[in-house]
């Protein structure tokens, strides 16, 4: 095991890769801005280095100065966490080059899975199902584009080969619309991912979002720790999510799941990862891997009792992987609710000082955030403050216990989607289960 590692992001993560290396005798590194010198994880990490300004592009996106920081502290690992320079595989070879190991897959598999064309390509060979459309880049060809839609079937979307997070993608239900929408996607993505390639696949209209975590060893094995029901979504952002996946069957969740085992083998995957599927009518269609650890991952750790961020640091310091499938067992329910500093109507970021916390408690319940009284929320940096998980012996049990989490839980001196959190728990539909991806929109009224 590493002796000492750098936490190459912030937050709550960072917190949680912290608290894994305690567990696992690793000293940590924090890195952080000029505006997160109070950073929870930054007062309990064993060194911290500053690394640039408040601003993400120089400091946390800041590659000389992070690797800089892993200099000068002799350190002998890099956790990038997720967001940030999760998912840079410039990042994850600069890292490799300069001696240190990246705490994730090589570059060349970031790489290929961030391309979404050479990624679908990659798991249509594997086997993995995907959604109906093009598997190569649209051409400057209007007619042939056209013939393309009307093969596929209106309504498609155009989608950006290097997007991610719900960017870069455009829903077309008309012939008439079609070139100005291909037009339009391939200008911003070439201006948000520097990558102009755009492809089209068929829109499916009433999907569920379902993923699957994975992991896999330099040592050739893999496994994966179930599903994932992520479809509580607002802009393509996720506000809810929850393990296993309402209606999933153990016989899809095995067939699934072994496939995406199977991809992890054949494209050499290292360490955790997530393939995100959209589900509609009993099919699963690949859309995209995660190649980090996802804001999610406690759901799947409470259903499984299996640490994801320990084994990722045992993966990347060479070991084999900890247990065999086999030995994976879904107990139970998850649920976990996304804490947001931001107008729980309007949903503008609401940053400020935390004048009084309190941490919600009880039988199934996990709080994982870096804010305490006094913690001054800065205005640089995504709204999320904390998750709150929790778990039950059913469904029905964990709504329970995350609707008296969220009456417990106090956050005062601003403003924070507690609101829509707590009305989402006692929506009859979500209690139900098995809502799409456009469910929480049209209750919102924004869809």
């Amino acid at each position: 095991m590493f002796d000492k590692i750098v936490i190459a992001n912030r937050g709550e993560i960072a917190l949680r890769i912290l608290r894994a290396c305690r567990e696992l005798g690793v000293k940590v590194v924090a890195v952080h801005s000029e505006a997160d010198r109070d950073l929870k994880h930054v007062r309990l990490a064993d060194e911290s280095v500053c690394i640039g300004p408040a601003a993400s592009v120089d400091s946390y996106l800041n590659i000389p100065a992070i690797i800089s920081a892993a200099e000068v502290t002799d350190a002998e690992a890099i956790h990038p966490g997720y967001g940030f320079l999760s998912e840079n595989a410039d990042f994850s070879e600069k890292v490799k080059q300069s001696g240190f190991i990246f705490i994730g897959p090589k570059a060349e598999t970031i790489r290929m899975m961030g391309d979404k064309i050479s990624a679908k390509k990659a798991m249509l060979s594997a086997g993995i199902p995907c959604v109906p459309g093009n598997n190569d880049p649209l051409p400057d060809d209007n007619k042939k584009n056209l013939k393309l839609a009307q093969e596929i079937g209106y309504p498609v979307i155009i989608k950006a080969a290097g997007g991610g997070g719900g960017r870069g993608m455009r829903t077309v239900h008309t012939e008439a619309a079609l070139i100005n929408a291909i037009s339009m996607t391939k200008a911003e993505a070439g201006t948000a991912f520097g990558n102009s390639t755009v492809y089209m696949e068929k829109f499916l209209e009433d999907p569920r979002h379902i993923e699957f975590q994975v992991m896999a060893d330099s040592h050739g094995n893999a496994i994966h720790l179930g599903e994932r029901d992520c479809s509580m979504q607002r802009r393509h952002q996720k506000v809810v999510e929850e393990a296993p996946a309402p209606g999933i069957t153990e016989e899809q969740r095995k067939t699934i799941g072994e496939r995406c085992a199977k991809a992890c083998v054949e494209i050499g995957y290292l360490g955790a990862g997530t393939f995100e599927f959209l589900y509609e009518k009993g099919e699963f269609y690949f859309i995209e891997m995660n190649t980090r650890v996802q804001v999610e991952h406690p759901v799947t750790e409470m259903v499984t009792g299996f640490d994801i961020v320990k084994e990722q640091l045992r993966i990347a310091a060479g070991l084999p992987l900890s247990i065999t499938q086999d030995q994976v067992k879904i107990q139970g329910h998850a649920i976990e609710c996304r804490l947001n500093a931001e107008d729980p109507k309007t949903f503008m970021p609401c940053p400020g000082t935390i004048d009084q916390f309190h941490m919600p408690g009880g039988p199934g319940i996990r709080c994982e955030t870096h804010i305490y009284n006094g913690y001054k929320v800065p205005p640089y940096y995504d709204s999320m403050i904390g998750k709150l998980i929790a778990h039950g012996e059913d469904r029905k049990s964990a709504i329970a216990r995350m609707n008296t989490a969220l009456s417990e839980i106090i956050i005062d001196g601003i403003k924070t989607n507690i609101p829509l959190q707590h009305d989402i728990m006692n929506d009859s539909a979500f209690a139900a289960g098995g809502q799409n991806i456009h469910y929480l929109e049209k209750k919102l009224g924004i869809y």
